[in-house]
């Protein structure tokens, strides 16, 4: 009794092993497909972090196929973008706390709804479904936004931070679509 108690605990942990093993192997090829990145902006004592992974365009028809229509994004790829500010800012007039937000969006042909949501998760996506994460009851803010077009495609999924006219623009571009959300400090 005692030598199959033995081996049933040694198979158990060989499987709970090889498990996670697999799984590190599978999240490390997700990575080299689609790169972590953390862009990092201050302008004076007010400090944002934007933590996302980075797919390819690869060729890829972007949003209404790959990434569809009225369908809740990651924005990236893997682990849900997070988005983290040291001081109250206004966010297209919108008033959104210090704090850290993992932050989403629903893409359409000629909007987007942005989505700062207070939970973090995770990973951005339920591995069964493939659906997103998010969980609606912690959206903290959600705004709309127009679609811009880039005067050239964009390789790589990007987020940037650019002063322009008292304001702070967040731009997420990624083929040639832009979008920009503008920021300021809550006064």
């Amino acid at each position: 009794m005692r030598k199959k108690i033995k081996w049933t605990v040694i198979g158990l942990i060989i499987l709970i092993l090889g498990g996670m093993l697999s799984f590190f192997i599978w999240k490390g090829e997700t990575k080299s497909y689609s790169p972590e990145d953390t862009v990092h902006f201050q302008q004076e004592s007010l400090k944002f972090e934007v933590f996302y992974n980075r797919p390819y365009k690869k060729g890829r028809e972007l949003f209404g196929n790959l990434i569809p229509y009225d369908e809740v994004w990651r924005t990236g790829a893997n682990e849900a973008t997070t988005f983290k500010i040291n001081k109250d800012i206004l966010v297209d007039g919108s008033l959104l706390k210090a704090g850290k937000y993992t932050l989403w969006t629903i893409p359409n042909k000629n909007s987007w709804k942005i989505i700062f949501n207070e939970k973090m998760y995770a990973w951005g996506i339920e591995l069964t479904t493939e659906k997103a994460a998010r969980e609606a009851e912690y959206d903290a803010l959600t705004l709309e936004t127009p679609v811009r077009k880039n005067t050239e495609p964009i390789e790589q999924f990007t987020i940037s931070f650019k002063e322009q006219q008292g304001l702070i623009n967040m731009n997420l571009a990624w083929g040639k679509t832009l979008i920009t959300i503008p920021i300021k400090e809550e006064s």
